[in-house]
């Protein structure tokens, strides 16, 4: 069934040429009443039922797009961090389950979450090499219980900042164990310190899930393994110290597990390699963290671009027309930068606004939302390297307690509710209708593309 293509009695063609030109999608699209009377409305959810594969297979990219069972997988999906640790404890637990049917429900495919707590409350990892085994319990649960509701996951393996750990937690520990170390950015550079991060990527991948007996390095339900959240190397603007790592890691967990996708987890900011796109940063110390956008991604073993999207933090924490312009800007230049230079699909894996920003409100909250959402179907429906989003962040009902500020919860907040459903239905609807054996490029306007790229978000 995976490798059949869809057929309809009366069908109109579609065929669309490709950005990149190495290979492409054909899909023959049939009249959108047709399709559209698949597409149901409840409670502002938009359900699309799609034809169900009888495996669960891995992702895979292939040339600029992500690919499952030979079909496009464009991507609406969203993060929250702390779905380990709550399922950690049994009074919580089912706040993972509520989280992921509530996603589900709103066509959401893919959770970003993380795969490491160094040495705090809670901890994954007490020490180097040291696990708690009722945590890792709690982690094999959250991959178990995202496969219940097709979720896919991002499993990011330790945070540049000291939030559940970090570098820093790292270096203490090495401080600990008599090493001089003066920075935490001796994390990227110490031998002893790299081995720390080696031995935790490797207990991690070759984990045996207790609910599943899947080795994580085989399981599917895992779309790709992130080295880090938002490295930063500030004491070392060249960017020669993070690239090295980056180097080093990604080849690192190639070798474990060749199956899964890698990606680095960086911010997206410009550094020495590109001065001419430094103009697109948000101000003039994105260029001097010791990130560099194009020449990172360029490492052998990382096989897609992560970029974040925070106008608020970057720019002015007061809401400003001047948030939705970068926006877009940063996203056009990133999507034309992988396209041009990486080949390679480019996920906005984190965005969102702050509803303590000073003039925020929810309908500039939406506004933003479907900004990213209209821009990235722009490059969907050519084919391009667009290859989605992850919201910042999504909570399940009574955890306000937790709110950074960006926290969006599906049943308070209908109209936002309703923008993240309509655009999940049109990736899904787009990603069930093609197949990696046509060409891209719209050269008839047809019912079923108004649908998907209608200017209404």
């Amino acid at each position: 069934m995976a490798e059949e293509r869809r057929e309809f009695p009366s069908l109109q063609s579609w065929t669309v040429f490709g950005l990149n030109g190495d290979w492409g999608f054909e899909s023959t699209v049939e009249e959108t009443e047709n399709h559209l009377s698949h597409a149901s409305t409840h409670h502002g959810i938009y359900d699309l039922q799609v034809r169900e594969d009888d495996d669960w297979q891995m992702v895979q990219k292939q040339g600029s797009q992500f690919v499952v069972n030979d079909q496009p997988f464009y991507v609406n999906g969203f993060n929250t961090y702390w779905l380990m640790v709550f399922a950690a404890d049994q009074s919580t637990r089912g706040k993972v389950s509520e989280l992921f049917h509530q996603a589900s429900s709103a066509g959401l495919t893919v959770c970003r979450t993380w795969a490491f707590n160094d040495g705090q409350w809670r901890a994954l990892q007490t020490s180097p090499s040291v696990y708690d085994e009722e945590v890792f319990k709690a982690l094999d649960f959250v991959i178990s219980e995202a496969k219940k509701y097709k979720i896919r996951l991002i499993l990011s393996l330790t945070n540049n900042w000291d939030a559940y750990g970090g570098k820093a937690q790292y270096v203490k520990w090495g401080k600990a164990a008599g090493l001089n170390l003066t920075s935490d950015d001796e994390f990227f550079s110490h031998t002893t310190l790299k081995s720390y991060y080696k031995a935790h990527v490797k207990t991690v991948l070759n984990r045996v899930n207790t609910f599943t007996n899947l080795t994580y390095k085989n399981d599917p339900t895992i779309f790709a393994w992130e080295l880090m959240n938002e490295p930063r190397c500030t004491s070392d603007p060249s960017g020669d110290t993070l690239q090295s790592w980056i180097q080093e890691m990604a080849v690192y967990v190639k070798s474990i597990d060749a199956k899964h996708l890698v990606e680095i987890g960086l911010e997206g900011f410009y550094g020495p390699s590109a001065p001419d796109r430094a103009k697109f940063n948000p101000n003039s110390y994105a260029t001097q963290v010791g990130t560099d956008f194009i020449r990172n991604h360029q490492t052998l073993g990382v096989d897609f671009a992560s970029v974040h999207i925070y106008a608020d933090s970057w720019i002015s924490q007061t809401i400003s027309d001047a948030h939705l312009q970068f926006t877009k800007s940063w996203m056009e230049a990133h999507i034309e930068d992988v396209e041009k230079y990486l080949r390679m699909p480019v996920l906005f894996t984190e965005f969102g606004v702050s509803a303590k920003d000073t003039g925020y409100n929810t309908s500039f909250r939406d506004t933003l939302i479907s900004s990213v959402y209209k821009t990235l179907l722009n490059s969907t429906k050519k084919g391009g390297s667009g290859a989605g989003s992850l919201l910042w962040q999504l909570f399940p009902d009574g955890t306000d307690y937790m709110n950074d500020g960006y926290a969006i919860v599906l049943s308070k907040s209908p109209s936002t509710s309703n923008i993240i459903s309509l655009h999940s239905t049109r990736i899904a609807t787009f990603n069930s209708l093609c197949s990696t054996k046509c060409k891209w490029g719209c050269k008839k306007k047809n019912p079923l593309e108004e649908f998907l790229y209608h200017d209404d978000l």
